[in-house]
């Protein structure tokens, strides 16, 4: 019997120890300003934006989505992704599902053709008791942690080393587990009568990270004390002040370091960081390897 449109994503209630996800794609993109056609998935995509400004339309809506979130696709919900930063914007996306269901040969297999749909081929969304539905929420903003999980996925996908696939299960089980989180964070801080000026100062660091972004500046842009601020970021964001700005910054740099030739001295000065040694002991500690190495792996990716 055919599904109506509606009904979609499909989903399957499961213990998490059955959750199996499969990677299907998992690369860097960039696209330019402009939008694509409308389509569906047989899969589920997480779509980050890492540099620029997006927008996708579901479910009747326009959904922007900023650099440092991602917006889930899921399956058989009928999008539209549009690049609305000019010239371009900057991506890392995932295809997967989550019992290893589907059999994707290219990427053609992940999206619907509408003249020749294969209605058994859509893909189960997991639920569990002890989280609501990733589909319930459309745009998240992920931690440092998760975006660099997701950049492992990539690195393992594009590689490919032995037990490659092994990896990304439990890399994928992680960044699952982490949005779920996210999701549960955030939604503890819809209603705080601050969320709007701490919001728009969050986007205010994501846009000029170099600025001198101390926990007293933030405060005092908030017209409130250095605790009550810690407190209120860290139930909004996940993390204080002092880390949410080095997350950003660290995301930047490696941004930096992917996609120009600036010296590794010129990308520290760029993101906040003007003392090399100190922007290269931070670097390390936060990704685990040096800048000069990050780099290198970038360009192979």
């Amino acid at each position: 019997m055919a599904v109506e449109a509606s009904e979609y994503p499909l989903q399957r209630l499961a213990p998490v120890q059955q959750w199996s996800p499969s990677i299907h794609y998992a690369q860097f993109q960039r696209m330019a300003t402009g939008a694509l056609p409308q389509r569906r998935l047989y899969d589920f995509e997480l779509l980050y934006v890492s540099q620029g400004e997006a927008v996708t339309t579901m479910y009747g809506k326009r959904h922007v989505i900023e650099a440092g979130q991602l917006i889930f696709l899921p399956s058989g919900v009928y999008h539209q992704n549009e690049v609305t930063s000019f010239p371009e914007a900057h991506f890392l996306g995932i295809h997967f599902d989550f019992f290893g269901e589907l059999e994707i040969q290219t990427e053609a297999d992940m999206i619907v053709n509408e003249a020749a749909v294969a209605a058994d081929k859509f893909a189960r969304e997991a639920i569990s008791e002890a989280f609501p539905p990733l589909s319930s929420r459309t745009i998240y903003t992920p931690p440092l942690s998760c975006v660099q999980l997701m950049e492992r996925v990539v690195e393992e996908f594009t590689l490919r080393p032995a037990g490659y696939e092994l990896v990304c299960k439990g890399l994928m089980l992680d960044i699952l587990v982490q949005l779920f989180r996210t999701h549960s964070s955030q939604a503890l801080t819809e209603t705080s009568p601050h969320d709007g000026k701490l919001i728009e100062l969050m986007t205010r660091i994501e846009k000029a990270p170099a600025e001198d972004w101390s926990n007293k500046r933030i405060a005092a842009q908030l017209m409130l004390s250095p605790d009550h601020t810690a407190k209120l970021f860290k139930r909004l964001a996940g993390m204080p002040p002092s880390e949410f700005v080095q997350s950003v910054r660290h995301r930047e740099a490696r941004r930096l370091l992917r996609e120009t030739d600036l010296s590794i001295e010129a990308v520290g000065d760029r993101i906040g960081y003007p003392d090399i040694h100190y922007f290269s002991r931070i670097f390390r500690k936060l990704e685990g390897i040096t800048a000069t190495d990050y780099r290198k792996l970038s360009r192979i990716l």
